[in-house]
């Protein structure tokens, strides 16, 4: 018979996280869910998990767990996440990216004396900084340009560390952007949508002209299930979408599907151009051949995949 595996799941509420949680559920694994609430958080995912019998939900900070239950793996994906946020008020950002994992951490540690779980940490592609060609490997340096990135690559240091002190096993995932359903306003997709519903120019920053590599959620799950059925504990592992395009090109894509008249509209007009960002990167690319030798590809098409998006989040307003 075989065992069923139980595991935590930080920012269960979360986007990357709530795909994360229905994927594992999915298996038939126990999971207990942690998630502060943050505006964020989507209670609507709490009320689907719930239907769950494997599901168990704690509302909590990550800094505040003061015990771990007995599990196999700890998926964290409890994060402040959105780089202009960073750049305005970092310190969200050092509280939950890095000290909150320092916690997480330490839990594990303190279990010495039993089976430690695997802390299987969500960073990110930014910690490489920019490349204008190529793509990065996980033995690249890191190269944060953003305070976002910056306490991503401090997590990362740290979670090495404790393994190489106290043997605290661990797996990294760098995965590239993730869109998909669920996702918060504050993101492309999402946002472009909201302006568009109010009226408003769409906030371009650089002229549009930085490169993102897309990356479906439902693949990011995915390849977080790949990792812990058949990959290596104390790894790093790349996850890409295989697919980029400009800012620009996506937003025009959006704007193609959202409504039939701006096809022809002159669209100069839809945008603001007036914002730079600090530090502003050009693009971000990894290499994921050392994920897909373990069996997983991305099996998701932007293109395909974007109508359904642009149809739920223009029924769906957020605020």
């Amino acid at each position: 018979m075989k065992s069923k595996k139980i595991i935590y799941v930080t920012g269960c509420l979360g986007f990357i996280g709530s795909y994360v949680t229905r994927a594992c559920l999915k298996k038939g694994w126990y999971v207990r869910g942690i998630d502060k609430f943050t505006y964020a958080s989507n209670s609507k995912f709490l009320k689907e998990f719930k239907e769950y019998d494997n599901f168990i939900f704690e509302r909590k900070d990550i800094n505040d767990i003061d015990w771990l239950y007995d599990c196999d793996y700890i998926i964290n994906t409890a994060a402040e996440t959105h780089v202009d946020n960073s750049i305005v008020h970092s310190d969200d950002f050092v509280h939950s990216n890095i000290n909150g994992v320092h916690n997480l951490l330490e839990l594990i540690r303190k279990r010495n004396t039993f089976k430690m779980p695997t802390l299987l940490h969500f960073s990110t592609d930014e910690v490489y900084g920019d490349i204008v060609d190529g793509a990065h490997k996980e033995t690249d340096l890191l190269k944060p340009s953003n305070p976002y990135s910056a306490t991503k690559a401090a997590a990362d240091q740290l979670i090495l560390a404790w393994n190489r002190t106290y043997k605290v096993p661990y797996n990294i995932v760098r995965p590239t952007n993730n869109y998909g359903i669920g996702q918060y306003v504050e993101k492309l997709i999402p946002k472009v949508c909201k302006f568009l519903s109010i009226g408003r120019k769409i906030p371009l920053h650089n002229n549009g002209e930085p490169y993102r590599m897309w990356l479906h959620a439902k693949d990011t799950a995915e390849a977080v299930i790949t990792i812990i059925e058949s990959g290596k504990t104390n790894e790093i592992y790349n996850i890409s979408g295989d697919f980029e395009q400009k800012n620009i090109e996506t937003v025009n894509k959006i704007l193609d599907l959202y409504d039939k008249e701006l096809v022809s509209y002159d669209r100069k007009n839809l945008f603001d151009f007036s914002y730079d960002r600090d530090g502003q990167d050009v693009r971000y690319s990894v290499d994921d051949s050392k994920l897909q030798k373990l069996g997983w590809k991305p099996k998701c098409s932007f293109d395909e995949e974007l109508p359904e998006i642009i149809k739920f989040y223009k029924e769906n307003f957020i605020w």
